[in-house]
């Protein structure tokens, strides 16, 4: 059996997605299991033993119908039995609509129903801690007899030179592995997903002081440095004595292997909290008001994996206002997300440590 699995869009996607992969092959240990994705996301499956061949959907794709066509007609080759298209976006029903593939997974919707031979509509209602992005992903395995209630936690494989590499580099830098070592997400992956520069320097505050012994590193990369720099420039004094700001990775790579040493990463929803999991690294996530935190607060346990979301604090702010209005309004809604609000919360969270 030869299957091939589409999934777009961002990091945090392709890792909850490559969930399905290890699932299929324990049923089919001898499946052929091919991916397709978008290139820039490559970094976190690298290394993944559950598949075997990887098509990578590049930018030049996305802007050209021409190439797009070029790109779903070049995999016809490959006669896949079973496609699983887990979004359902324009170009991935092109690509599933000319694979010669008599099994066809996918989302439900009206419009595109007619491409596939099963399709599924999310589920609203979480059954486990897993969160409703990995079992609404779990329920496309069903026409395979696959049993979607068996949880599949995503995982990152790094080498040991990369996490020998990493402990070098961070050695080398002044850290001592020996004392906690904490990854801010200081940014999101956009403005309406990053909690406010001001807010955010007041949770580091509070994490060095309830850990007076504690480093810090900034999770950035080279065109956020302004950005992270005012974050920065907004913690206090002593608490600039403690951040490390020069060290970070260069790399998605040289970033996994990094969070691989670190204590915990705290900080804002987004890829870098699904790359910690995916590595055993306990996580404290702030969500931004518009995304459902049912959907993405994978594996939340109150201990290990912790988030905050402004509607555990306010509810009432959410009784009218639909997503697409959230979204729109998501910095007035941040500005409404005090850090007081979860601050007993996140020390709790840190004594552990």
């Amino acid at each position: 059996m030869k299957i091939l699995i589409i999934q777009q869009k961002m990091i945090g996607d392709v890792l909850a997605t490559s969930i399905l992969f290890e699932a299929i092959k324990h049923k089919y240990p001898n499946a052929q299991l091919h991916y397709v994705l978008n290139s820039h996301t490559y970094p976190v499956v690298e290394g993944n033993p559950f598949i075997d061949q990887f098509h990578f959907f590049t930018p030049e794709h996305e802007k050209s119908k021409r190439k797009l066509f070029q790109f779903a007609k070049q995999l016809i080759s490959e006669n896949y039995d079973v496609v699983i298209d887990v979004y359902s976006k324009f170009s991935s029903n092109i690509i599933s609509y000319y694979s010669n593939a008599k099994t066809k997974i996918s989302k439900y919707k009206h419009y595109t129903a007619f491409i596939y031979s099963h399709t599924y509509r999310d589920a609203k209602v979480t059954k486990t801690n897993a969160g409703l992005a990995i079992e609404n992903r779990l329920q496309l395995l069903q026409p395979l007899e696959i049993d979607s209630s068996n949880i599949i936690n995503p995982k990152i494989y790094l080498t040991t030179a990369e996490k020998t590499n990493a402990k070098q580099f961070l050695e080398s830098n002044g850290i001592n592995l020996k004392i906690p070592l904490f990854m801010i997400g200081v940014l999101g992956s956009g403005i309406n997903k990053t909690y406010p520069f001001e807010y955010m320097a007041k949770v580091i505050d509070n994490i060095v002081s309830k850990q007076p012994k504690s480093q810090v590193l900034f999770n950035y990369i080279p065109n956020q440095e302004a950005d992270a720099r005012a974050i920065l420039e907004l913690c206090t004094p002593e608490t600039k004595k403690h951040i490390f700001f020069t060290v970070f990775g260069k790399s998605l790579r040289d970033f996994l292997a990094i969070t691989s040493h670190c204590t915990a990463l705290i900080g804002n929803e987004g890829g870098a909290t699904n790359m910690a999991k995916a590595l055993q690294i306990p996580t404290f996530t702030i969500f931004s008001p518009w995304i459902k935190k049912e959907a993405w607060n994978m594996f939340d346990d109150d201990n290990k994996h912790v988030s905050v979301h402004l509607k555990d604090f306010n509810p009432n702010l959410y009784e009218s206002l639909s997503k697409k209005e959230m979204k729109r309004d998501a910095l007035k809604l941040y500005k409404e997300f005090k850090p007081e609000f979860f601050m007993s919360q996140l020390k709790g969270y840190l004594n552990q440590f």
